[in-house]
């Protein structure tokens, strides 16, 4: 993986000057944003509504037994938008949408269409690699959105619903709005948005460089979801540090 990254930065570099020219994919974009965002919510939401009820589920009973219940609130909604959220649909997206994309591509390089589009002069990176980054980091950050606002519902229904715990959602959401700032969810944004790119380029630099045949494609899927992975949960740790300071 790490004697790629020179390649991969190249790959982005390369992604970066073709965007001005996205415009002329502007059909070929919402077909990715429609597969990435409007495919991938339904289980988004239904995976970050289980995650905040677990959350509320684990942490309740020990707030009470330490007569902290009160702030369930403020400890769902910051491990919620501030690292759980942007994380988890990294994860969803890069086993869901990453697969996908390395396998397009990576099918198109065993049966030599891309030598086909070098062919008839145009650029792969423009016309495969663009429309699919701009379009996944459209889509990663909405999905955080959404998933953050659905998982603060999960953990409040089970506040609110569990003998154990015993919190009104008021209550719940009261303690939330007071502990959780706007910069806690920007912060998430911010990494969804850096584990999109990551996602996107990883799977796009495999695919491209998929040979072999059918097995090639299946080896270049599996290298570019667990890649993605390490990358991600590495990165993770880092922006965390880098965004700690801003919260001094």
């Amino acid at each position: 993986m790490f004697q790629n990254i020179g390649e991969m930065m190249l790959l982005l570099w390369l992604t970066i000057k073709a965007i001005p020219s996205a415009w002329r994919q502007k059909r070929k974009i919402l077909e990715q944003l429609f597969e990435i965002g409007n495919a991938s919510l339904l289980m988004a939401c239904i995976l970050s509504l289980f995650i905040g009820g677990v959350i509320a589920l684990q942490s309740g009973p020990v707030l009470r037994t330490r007569g902290l219940v009160s702030a369930l609130g403020g400890l769902v909604g910051l491990s919620i938008c501030k690292e759980l959220a942007p994380v988890m649909m990294a994860i969803l997206i890069s086993g869901r949408i990453g697969s996908s994309m390395t396998a397009e591509i990576g099918s198109m390089a065993v049966y030599q269409e891309i030598d086909a589009l070098k062919t008839m002069n145009i650029n792969p990176v423009r016309y495969l690699v663009v429309p699919r980054m701009i379009a996944i980091c459209i889509s990663l950050p909405v999905l955080v959105m959404f998933s953050i606002l659905v998982a603060w519902l999960g953990g409040a229904l089970v506040a609110a619903f569990n003998r154990e715990i015993g919190v009104s959602m008021e209550s719940f959401f009261n303690n939330l709005r007071n502990v959780v700032e706007v910069r806690d969810v920007v912060n998430g944004l911010i990494k969804s948005f850096v584990f999109a790119v990551v996602i996107g380029i990883v799977a796009c630099h495999q695919g491209l460089q998929t040979i072999g045949g059918p097995r090639g494609i299946g080896r270049s899927v599996t290298k570019a979801v667990v890649n993605s992975l390490v990358l991600i949960l590495i990165l993770d740790y880092f922006l965390t540090r880098f965004l700690l300071y801003f919260d001094k």
